[in-house]
């Protein structure tokens, strides 16, 4: 009997610390401070999202995380479709994953997009890969970013019209998230224009899309840069934060195409579209650059998921960029005299 009672309590034991690991909430900040690949399982009718083309329409999923540590959490989340480019050409479009369920251990991380690839061949992989580093290079340059997690996600179509498949993907930290860890809030607010932000972040953010070769980014369309807000000082200009990287150079998608407004002939091409500057501005950002030129080049050269050709392609196409910065000429020519006027 003894023995017995001993049994029931361990197994009680054993269900509790169950309930509690699935209960406790997940820390969002170490979420995207991590950086060591997430498990995921995602449950959905992957067909109704295909098909949806609205904005801020949301079906019902749900979620399963297998963490490193061995921890498993599961709960039931929306989902919905986002993008407007990648909804039309890729097999799946872009997804929103809304965990804001209240008493859920995920509700924390909020709202994240996920980034999956646009197609299931490996070169589709390759360049989700590839943008991935991309935000991580910048969270080299620049605290203002958003943090990105790896996942190992596990589809499973809950009409069961498309086979269960497997893709490399990754989440992008919730944008109120970012602001607040930052000191900062996101709010709703109308056009800015690209100089009514932060100056010194600003140019931080045109050399970054240069460096990277994007033109597929505008603050006052709010194409593809985040504007957030000083949450001790209202009179402050906001900061931009640039997302969405799989239109630029380093990428190089086959999918991309040159920016016709602007006159590049391909993709891969660089136009710096940052407005006027002083020299020592401009120098003043670009020490950053040099200062973090061994981080970036170790992240990528270390990033074994990539094969050994892309990578070594990544650093040569960033190669040109240092070649570029060297000459004082170079600089001014680039980022004094051919900076944007209007």
């Amino acid at each position: 009997m003894k023995k017995f009672n001993l049994i029931l309590t361990m197994a009680f034991i054993l269900i509790s610390f169950i309930s509690i690991a699935q209960t406790a909430k997940v820390d969002s900040l170490k979420f995207f401070t991590d950086d060591q690949i997430i498990e995921m399982d995602l449950k959905t009718n992957l067909r109704a999202l295909q098909r949806e083309k609205g904005d801020d329409v949301f079906q019902d999923g749900s979620v399963k995380m297998k963490f490193p540590d061995g921890t498993e959490v599961s709960q039931a989340i929306t989902v919905g479709a986002r993008g407007k480019s990648r909804r039309d050409i890729c097999r799946i479009p872009p997804m929103m994953l809304n965990f804001r369920t209240p008493g859920t251990p995920l509700q924390n991380l909020g709202k994240l997009k996920l980034v999956i690839s646009c197609g299931a061949r490996s070169g589709d992989e390759e360049l989700l890969l590839k943008e991935f580093l991309i935000y991580k290079i910048y969270n080299l340059l620049e605290d203002k970013s958003f943090r990105v997690r790896l996942l190992n996600l596990n589809f499973e179509d809950e009409a069961e019209k498309i086979k269960p498949y497997t893709q490399y993907a990754f989440l992008i930290e919730d944008d109120a998230e970012m602001a607040r860890r930052n000191g900062c809030k996101k709010k709703d607010h109308p056009m800015y224009l690209t100089e009514s932000t932060d100056r010194e972040l600003m140019t931080m953010v045109a050399i970054f899309e240069y460096f990277i070769g994007n033109t597929d980014w505008s603050v006052p369309n709010g194409h593809n840069v985040k504007l957030i807000f000083k949450r001790d000082n209202d009179a402050a200009l906001p900061f931009p934060i640039p997302y969405d990287f799989d239109y630029c150079g380093l990428v190089n998608a086959s999918y991309a195409v040159p920016n016709e407004v602007i006159g590049t002939e391909k993709v891969t091409e660089r136009v710096y579209r940052g407005f006027p500057r002083t020299l020592e501005e401009i120098q003043t950002i670009l020490s950053v650059y040099k200062n973090k030129k061994d981080s970036i080049y170790s992240l990528i050269n270390n990033f074994e998921l990539l094969s050994e050709r892309v990578r070594k392609e990544m650093t040569r196409y960033l190669d040109e960029f240092y070649e570029s910065i060297e000459k004082e000429s170079n600089v001014k020519s680039i980022f004094v005299d051919n900076a944007r006027r209007s």
